[in-house]
């Protein structure tokens, strides 16, 4: 690049912040915030650009106007700019700011009697807060049960009014009868089916989530409609197999073989087959490596239909899974009754046999992939309490390792497929020159061990380096709650 060019959008870079000065607000994002030069450097660190490529070490990366301006070198010849501010960033790592495709602003609420209702209350306070602080600078919501709630969030993020990231707000789910929630709206025909994801793409979503028990039809005229709109559609089915859905077409697929129920002998067309049954079915009698399973990848492949890794919580129902050491920064963030009813809810599962859901939808995982697959990741922080936004983001790429994936593709799966996904990878999803300064430090490499992705110390997100630990200790004790 000429240095003319260089320095008039150094200029510019300066010209915007010494502006922005002259009219000083007060800004509800200013006690979270830990860098916000007009320019910065990030020296001396080692970059894992989130394409898959090997780590670079001793590398320098240039931030300016809220983008990344150069990537190289940190002993390259280019001067850095007079003015910049630089940290030294030996001994750490930058990473893309992760893409969250299977995300909810929402959360189980807890201590419900025993002929109680599923209830998920909004997270406004707690869920984006912490999405921002785990390194989730673009999030998908993936279902909402308070979908305009959702919509004035992302407003107001948007708007630099609360901390959190760029949200990609699903409508509310497309569900039919039978769900387990007061709080979907069951579909009555594909006349509804269309009418609901038009009145909601005229509100503002810019995604679709279709969930167990709508019929085929219904699903058709939802993908019709959001098609229709330039809006994509994903699903966590159960009613309509995985193939179906790629042929009625389908966008995304959530959670993996976990949830395919075609494989069942007594499925039914349009109908939801008992999940046990299924579960116990396809341990005994498909293997994940087998002609049928591959050629059901074959055809989501050929239909260029993605797939949404959310291992996060699938392990849940693992005993003793995560590990305790694991799960003790994520509960102080839990309210005392949240935390009481997760806790009672694992001991349950503990003295349950060993499952080996998991590791069945871990091998599918690979399996896709090799074939061609787009595999994305999100930690769907839903079941029993689990998974806590952030924290069940950074345990997805671990758990994409303890899959068979290196590090560097685990983190690929999490930032730049979803780019990819979203049209997006332009903007966003890897380190890049010209791509937004979305980015995360971490204080340790995590191709070398990976749970150094646990330690985050800045998150940047169009530039502005967030303190994670700040953004936690705001809505401690919250979850549950707000």
């Amino acid at each position: 690049m000429p240095v003319t060019l260089h320095a008039a959008i150094l200029a510019a870079a300066f010209t915007s912040a010494a502006l922005l000065a002259a009219q000083p607000k007060p800004s509800p994002l200013a006690p979270y915030i830990k860098e916000d030069a007009p320019v910065l450097v990030l020296d001396h660190a080692t970059v894992i650009d989130g394409t898959g490529s090997a780590p670079q070490a001793d590398m320098r990366v240039v931030i300016a106007g809220g983008k990344i301006f150069a990537v190289e070198p940190a002993d390259a010849q280019t001067a850095i700019p007079a003015g910049a501010k630089v940290l030294d960033l030996t001994g750490k790592t930058v990473i893309p700011g992760l893409v969250g495709m299977h995300e909810h602003l929402f959360y189980p609420l807890p201590d419900a009697p025993a002929d109680g209702q599923a209830l998920y209350g909004e997270m406004a306070d707690s869920a984006p807060r912490l999405y921002l602080a785990g390194g989730v600078t673009t999030a998908r919501t993936a279902g909402s049960v308070e979908t305009y709630t959702d919509l004035e969030l992302k407003r107001m993020i948007d708007a630099g009014k609360i901390p959190g990231p760029k949200f990609d707000i699903t409508g509310p789910y497309l569900e039919g009868p039978g769900t387990f929630a007061l709080q979907m709206h069951e579909l009555s025909s594909p006349e509804d089916a269309a009418r609901t994801v038009d009145y909601w793409a005229a509100e503002g979503v810019t995604s679709f989530k279709a969930y167990n028990y709508l019929t085929a039809d219904e699903l058709k005229a939802a993908i019709d409609h959001a098609h229709a709109h330039g809006i994509k559609i994903t699903g966590h089915l159960c009613s309509i197999g995985f193939k179906q859905a790629a042929e009625l077409g389908i966008d995304n697929l959530e959670h993996g073989i976990d949830v395919d129920t075609e494989f069942f002998p007594g499925k039914k067309p349009d109908e939801c087959p008992n999940t046990h049954a299924v579960w116990d079915y396809m341990s005994k009698n498909v293997d994940v490596s087998g002609p049928a399973v591959k050629q059901m990848i074959q055809v989501l492949v050929a239909h260029h239909v993605s797939m949404t890794s959310t291992l996060a919580i699938l392990e849940t129902f693992d005993p003793n899974r995560p590990p305790m050491v694991r799960e003790n920064a994520a509960l102080d963030t839990l309210s005392t009754d949240a935390a009481r009813s997760y806790l009672r809810v694992r001991a349950r599962v503990a003295d349950r046999p060993k499952n080996s859901e998991m590791e069945y939808e871990q091998k599918f995982e690979r399996e896709f992939v090799a074939a061609g697959g787009l595999l994305m990741a999100g930690c769907d922080p839903t079941g029993y309490g689990g998974v806590v936004p952030g924290f069940g983001d950074e345990r997805n790429i671990e758990l994409l390792v303890e899959a068979g994936f290196s590090p560097v593709e685990a983190i690929r799966i999490a930032s730049l497929n979803g780019a990819i996904y979203m049209g997006k990878d332009k903007e966003i999803g890897s380190v890049a020159p010209g791509k937004a300064a979305d980015l995360v430090v971490l204080g340790g490499n995590p191709a070398e061990k990976v749970e150094n992705i646990e330690k985050v110390e800045t998150v940047f997100k169009d530039g502005v380096g967030y303190d994670p630990a700040k953004l936690i200790e705001s809505v401690k004790g919250r979850v549950g709650l707000r």
